[in-house]
């Protein structure tokens, strides 16, 4: 029954944090990104490293992942990579990253439940870990505009099996708005605003005109 007298005001238990999260970026590699067709590739680009800026403002921990490296796929994206410049780079034969132990290790050793996936491709590299995650109790938040499929139906149907098992579609703006979530948390407010002009598209362009127009400390 419902007790109007527990309602107060608090963040909700399944709100991400930067206490309680840790974001896994899974084969953002050349070969990739060539053959990813269900959006635009240089859209996915720019999510995919303004994702990557929010986990480095927030100290959000970050797992770095890529498959068949030097034989096929190609390194990690170097614009990625040069977000996380002393971050390890775990490379695996499997194509589901959850039966690389190496990197279950690394995602364990953070001690975080909540795992916000991204990646390439929606299909395969993202469902499979997302599932096998999923059935072992971790929270999966997939970042569907940080990732691409083969085709739009690849993609789409992916996200749709992914929560069907119980994983969250969430986007990189959403997922950075809500490490966030109050403008007056202003050791973190400066480089939000700076990873929102630089890739939040139209939405940076506004916080250029409002911190130009209104001030410089004009709210996102």
């Amino acid at each position: 029954m419902f007790d109007v007298s527990q309602v107060h005001a608090a963040p909700g238990a399944d709100l991400i944090t930067p206490d309680n999260a840790v974001m896994l970026f899974v084969d953002h590699q050349p070969q990739m990104f060539f053959g990813t067709g269900s959006g635009d590739r240089a859209a996915i680009i720019n999510n995919t490293v303004g994702l990557a800026k929010a986990a480095r403002a927030f100290d959000v921990p970050a797992v770095l992942t890529t498959v068949a490296a030097e034989s096929f796929s190609g390194p990690l994206l170097p614009q990625l990579a040069e977000v996380f410049p002393k971050n390890e780079v775990i490379d695996r034969t499997t194509m589901n990253a959850w039966e690389d132990e190496a990197l279950v290790e690394a995602v364990r050793a953070t001690g975080r439940k909540k795992i916000v996936l991204s990646g390439l491709w929606t299909e395969v590299c993202l469902v499979l870990p997302a599932l096998s995650a999923l059935e072992q109790g971790c929270e999966v938040y997939v970042v569907a505009d940080a990732s691409g499929g083969v085709t739009p139906a690849a993609h789409e149907h992916a996200l749709q099996r992914m929560v069907a098992a119980g994983a969250v579609p969430v986007t990189w703006v959403q997922v950075l708005l809500e490490l966030q979530r109050d403008w007056a948390r202003q050791e973190t407010y400066g480089a939000v605003m700076e990873i929102v002009k630089a890739h939040a598209g139209a939405y940076g362009l506004g916080v250029v005109y409002a911190q130009t127009v209104i001030g410089a400390h004009a709210a996102g």
